[in-house]
């Protein structure tokens, strides 16, 4: 988490007690893990999104910062973040993008709006974010912005809203970001976002190396990564945790429109998908690394790559995510 974010959630938090949340960082666990669509806003007073903050928007913001961090040289001047609560995936992408000029975040949540533009308040990058209400459903029209994120809310949505949704942002996004929890649920959800967007014309950028279909689709695996998190007092006194640190577990996709000269760096290369990606954490033994890789051509493969190869030091820092071969070349 970027400094200023972690002062800036200490300072709000500062007067709270982990025991005092408790109870409401449980109810919440409970909900997102239940799997089932929520009959009403979760987020629905101040003491909830207190919980959420202190638990859940730590770990919010180091998945999409992971995820943003794939994307090479891309230069959005404008973000809308769909579903954004208090505000984590703004943060995350003004850290990965200097180039953003204009963030709206939105939410069916007053109370974590709210939140939020307190927080921002604090930024000198986002003190000027929006924070707009808005509950989406069948009437919900989404605004054009060359950014589009949403991380954790397609699970909150029923699938005809999800569908309306996705395709009016694969519309409206110069680059979309689709981040959901990296369980078996949330990547059918990134699975069906991905199907969506590739058929309205865009293109995926990561984490797959190509745009047709899953390798992994059907089957008893599936694609997800992790993003590990140090763990505040109130966090580990709110979830009665001992460890200091936690890996948050995330699916995702990002997709970009062609042509978007406008709104990436000069060189047209890095918006080309990775060659592989490393679906699992590398196996090291002596003088071998052994990689899961999900490749452009091949579907996923295992990849050996011994002591005696140019590229075994790139493979010992290999880690679960990461291109495959490096996009950088070893020194």
């Amino acid at each position: 988490m970027s400094e200023q974010l972690r002062a800036a959630l200490a300072d709000e938090l500062a007067d709270v007690r982990g025991r005092e949340i408790g109870p409401a960082v449980r109810r919440l666990i409970a909900s997102y893990r239940s799997g089932e669509m929520p009959i009403a806003p979760i987020l629905d007073s101040p003491e909830a999104v207190t919980a959420y903050a202190a638990y859940r928007m730590p770990a919010t913001y180091a998945a999409v910062s992971r995820v943003l961090s794939q994307l090479g040289q891309l230069e959005p001047r404008t973000m809308l973040d769909l579903g954004g609560g208090t505000g984590a995936a703004a943060w995350a992408a003004t850290a990965a993008f200097p180039s953003l000029q204009t963030v709206t975040v939105t939410d069916q949540s007053t109370h974590a709006l709210d939140f939020g533009q307190r927080l921002a308040g604090t930024s000198t990058v986002l003190a000027a974010a929006r924070f707009q209400p808005l509950a989406l459903g069948p009437a919900t029209t989404v605004e054009p912005a060359d950014l589009i994120t949403m991380a954790y809310l397609l699970g909150e949505l029923d699938p005809p809203t999800q569908e309306r949704l996705i395709g009016q942002v694969a519309v409206a996004a110069r680059i979309a970001v689709v981040v959901e929890p990296g369980t078996p649920a949330g990547y059918r959800r990134v699975l069906a976002a991905r199907d969506a967007l590739i058929k309205a014309g865009m293109r995926v950028l990561a984490p797959c190396p190509h745009s047709s279909g899953c390798p992994l689709a059907g089957g008893r695996d599936w694609c997800h990564f992790a993003a590990r998190l140090d763990r505040s007092t109130l966090h580990r006194q709110a979830k009665d945790a001992e460890l200091r640190h936690e890996d948050e577990k995330f699916s995702y996709v990002v997709a970009t429109r062609g042509g978007a000269e406008e709104v990436v760096a000069a060189r047209d290369s890095m918006l080309e998908p990775v060659t592989g990606r490393v679906l699992r954490h590398p196996v090291t033994r002596k003088g071998l690394v052994t990689m899961t890789v999900c490749t452009r051509t091949d579907g996923v493969v295992q990849t050996p790559v011994a002591k005696s190869r140019p590229l075994y030091r790139a493979a010992r820092n290999a880690r679960w995510g990461s291109p495959w071969p490096p996009t950088q070349p070893p020194p």
